[in-house]
């Protein structure tokens, strides 16, 4: 045999396996694309959109996943506030639709770790020293101290700002 066709038969079989590559990485490609109808947020993150000018009323399907805020010039604050999807409507004055969007609120994207004591669940925020951070689904008394002591510290700071 050549050199010339051990060449060809080389590139051949490199082409076949890139098809056949190509051909099972389709599908995770193209569901991998994003929605342009669906904004993507984490609870406890808000990320700006940009509407039509002329919006005046926005409706939330499920406020408890997330919170929207119309603020001048078109802009909207979306605020993940518990995982899942719901949707949010924005019409003009006369009640025409301008946008039908989907939300989808994700869990938290920082390095978390859960401690589990028997059915009691705690999170912690491990970036770069772990520390509490109250996560939607935390056991009643590890969520409930911790939200008493971030109120009462921004209670004295606000408290020593008016000073």
């Amino acid at each position: 045999m050549s050199f010339k066709s051990q060449r060809i038969r080389a590139h051949a079989r490199f082409g076949l396996r890139s098809l056949a590559a190509g051909l099972l990485l389709w599908p995770a490609v193209c569901l991998a694309a994003p929605d342009p109808d669906r904004i993507a947020v984490y609870v406890d993150q808000a990320k700006l959109v940009k509407l039509p000018a002329k919006v005046s009323t926005i409706v939330v399907g499920n406020p408890l996943i997330a919170d929207v805020t119309l603020q001048s010039g078109g802009i909207v604050v979306v605020t993940g506030k518990g995982y899942g999807a719901t949707n949010f409507i924005a019409m003009d004055r006369n009640g025409e639709v301008l946008v039908d969007r989907q939300i989808q609120v994700e869990g938290p994207t920082d390095q978390l770790v859960t401690v589990y004591r028997g059915v009691e669940r705690e999170s912690y925020s491990c970036m770069p020293i772990c520390q509490r951070r109250v996560t939607l689904g935390d056991g009643d008394g590890y969520f409930k101290t911790a939200i008493d002591q971030a109120g009462s510290l921004s209670g004295q700071a606000a408290a020593a700002g008016t000073k």
